[in-house]
């Protein structure tokens, strides 16, 4: 006689499991702790199994004998359902492993030890917050560039162009893993080529005519805040290193005696060293003795065991009266370039190494930390005492190939 609702319901627990046949093979076990567990007895290949239906009241009459029947289908196939089921699940495991977050997800964590902090946490958050709600749970595969194109038009929809340019080369990374990795036969992104906006590139703020640079310095003269912002506004000019670089300077890496700052650029992961001006050095021994003791050498000013904020700066020379858009931190990079060139006429390969930027060497070396720092070190001291002349009023006069 069929199992009902209230039968089910009313069974009770025994010293022993209980069976309660229903029909087709089709019976609830009902464990001595009170459990009831869907069974389906069956036979495939001359023997008796076994096939988990789940439990009551999670797994109802009816659904119950649902999945007996298709159970029963499979059987009448040749199939045996306990086989199909781990097949199933293990089907599903390998979608799981190769769906498109769990490959960006390995590639984040293979490439990420090769970053900046900063970068690889702009490149997951992008990716959790544009990309995985959408397609995450995609086979990687099987995504396709009219699927990409939507998510990208979900952020362009937002005003942030730079930001869907940016979704789409990750994504065209993690499609390239994935083949490398046996995983996916062919990167979509390259088919989205013009199909969203150009972005439009806004260049860091500065001031590269000779005559504006001693009124600028002068200005920066003029603030009144802190010893640790002064002393970052002061060598900010004289070193023109990436703002956070410069913000994240530690004293274990600068050498005052030798007159040089040796560090490990973050966005390139390449040794650097930046030669220190008497003026530079003069700066760092001042204010030595105020953040010496920590490790920061512009420490924070609620937290000494952290750098100073990446606004300090900024808000320092907004109240001065210099706008981001006249001149930013950034800025005295493209400043020291374009002076060091036009004005001093260095040559352009010293103006590159000392900007940490490759330059290829006679051996075929992408990058030499230490070329040519005898020259460096007599550039950067011509630099600053060219800055000082502009800051005294002195008469600005273009010096071809000359020295100072």
């Amino acid at each position: 006689m069929p199992l009902t609702d209230k039968a089910i319901r009313n069974a009770k627990p025994g010293p022993k499991p209980v069976r309660l046949a229903d029909e087709r093979g089709l019976y609830l076990e009902v464990t001595p702790s009170g459990g009831k567990w869907w069974r389906f007895r069956y036979r495939h290949g001359g023997k008796e199994k076994l096939l988990s239906m789940g439990t009551y009241p999670d797994t109802g009459l009816a659904q119950a004998r649902e999945r007996r029947d298709e159970a029963r289908k499979l059987l009448a196939d040749g199939i045996d359902p306990s086989e199909h089921r781990k097949a199933t699940k293990a089907m599903r495991a390998e979608r799981d492993a190769n769906s498109f977050e769990a490959v960006a997800r390995e590639w984040y964590a293979k490439m990420a030890p090769t970053w900046a902090a900063s970068h690889g946490d702009k490149v997951i958050r992008r990716l959790e917050r544009d990309v995985f709600p959408w397609i995450g749970g995609r086979p990687v595969a099987d995504v396709t560039a009219p699927e990409l194109l939507v998510v990208l038009r979900r952020i362009e929809s937002r005003g942030t162009i730079e930001t869907a340019h940016r979704a789409l080369q990750n994504a065209g990374q993690v499609f390239r893993y994935a083949i490398a990795t046996g995983r996916a036969e062919r990167d979509p992104s390259p088919d989205l080529r013009g199909a969203l906006p150009p972005m439009k590139h806004e260049h860091f703020a500065a001031v590269t005519d000779a005559k504006d640079i001693g009124p600028l310095l002068r200005k920066l003269d003029g603030h009144t805040g802190t010893l640790i912002v002064q002393s970052a506004i002061r060598l900010a000019p004289l070193v023109f290193v990436r703002p956070g670089e410069l913000r994240m300077a530690e004293w274990a890496d600068i050498d005052l005696d030798a007159a040089e700052w040796r560090y490990v650029v973050p966005k390139t992961k390449t040794p650097h060293i930046v030669p220190l001006s008497s003026q530079a050095v003069a700066i760092l021994r001042d204010l030595h003795p105020l953040t010496g003791h920590g490790r920061f050498v512009f420490s924070g000013v609620r937290d000494h065991e952290k750098p100073m904020s990446d606004a300090a700066i900024r808000a320092a020379m907004q109240r001065l009266g210099i706008p981001k858009e006249i001149m930013s931190v950034h800025g005295w990079r493209a400043t020291a370039r374009t002076i060091l060139d036009e004005v001093l006429g260095e040559r352009p390969d010293l103006i590159e190494h000392q900007l940490a930027h490759a330059v290829r060497d006679p051996n075929g070396r992408a990058y030499n930390r230490t070329a040519h720092l005898p020259e460096r070190h007599r550039m950067m001291q011509r630099w600053a005492d060219w800055l000082d002349r502009q800051r005294d009023g002195a008469e600005v006069i273009p010096l071809r190939g000359g020295a100072a």
